[in-house]
């Protein structure tokens, strides 16, 4: 008789409920066989920020929410073009005109629905850093192309002791085999970090500036043409930024 009346106050799970807790467990069975129990809860528990979703971005973002990262700050001004569907993972003739947070969220919500996203349709500069500030990101993932952001969201990070990863320069190549994380002070053959580490040693900053960057020499491109590039180095960049931000999420104590 006991038994029965502790069994009768057990919660009972509906049929609906049942389907949903058996859905997470399949998408997130593999990621809970590669990170544990304790490694999915890290990052469920993280924020982090990715400022710029194009060709580097849009593809961090689908492998953080992916990899089951709880909460993610969008910043970007853009809205998709045509000319993003040959390597923007939010590009395609359907979004056209659409915004690019918008369109990443939505897709967010479909790949991990705990996910939490906050989008900033707008362009990053140091006036946002209070916002920032108040939304608490873990980890800041930098890639945005304007080089004035760039300055201001790294010394938003270093100030606000904000570990940060920042993309240098992705148009132009064409392997993205020569793609490797390293300090900004060792980078080749690209002008945004060239750029970076003059203002690094101009600033006297001490602190060590995380990059991707690629050692292969650009192509050659007339004057006043638009950037060439493609899917594979910038896509390939962007995997990696989300892999080593997830490695050090994992290592947080």
């Amino acid at each position: 008789m006991e038994q029965n009346e502790k069994m009768k106050t057990l919660p009972v799970q509906s049929e609906e409920e049942s389907d949903k807790t058996a859905e997470k467990a399949d998408r997130t069975e593999r990621s809970r066989l590669l990170f544990g129990e304790e490694g999915l809860q890290k990052l469920a528990d993280s924020t982090v920020l990715v400022a710029g979703v194009g060709g580097v971005g849009s593809f961090a973002v689908e492998a953080l929410a992916r990899s089951g990262v709880g909460r993610l700050i969008l910043i970007d001004k853009d809205t998709v073009e045509p000319s993003n569907i040959n390597r923007q993972l939010c590009a395609t003739l359907e979004t056209v005109g659409e915004v690019k947070v918008d369109v990443l969220k939505k897709r967010i919500a479909q790949l991990n629905p705990e996910c939490e996203v906050i989008t900033h349709h707008c362009f990053y500069d140091a006036a946002m850093n209070d916002i920032l500030l108040e939304e608490k990101p873990d980890y800041i993932l930098d890639c945005i192309d304007s080089i004035g952001s760039k300055k201001d969201l790294i010394r938003f990070a270093i100030d606000a002791h904000i570990p940060i990863i920042a993309s240098m320069g992705m148009a132009r190549k064409k392997d993205p085999s020569r793609l490797e994380i390293m300090e900004v002070e060792k980078t080749s053959y690209d002008p945004i970090a060239k750029i970076l580490r003059t203002w690094k040693r101009k600033n006297r900053i001490r602190n060590k500036i995380m990059v991707v960057s690629s050692t292969e020499k650009p192509v050659d491109m007339e004057a006043g043409q638009a950037l060439p590039s493609g899917i594979f180095v910038p896509a390939s960049a962007g995997l990696m930024m989300a892999g080593y931000v997830v490695d050090q999420l994992l290592q947080k104590k």
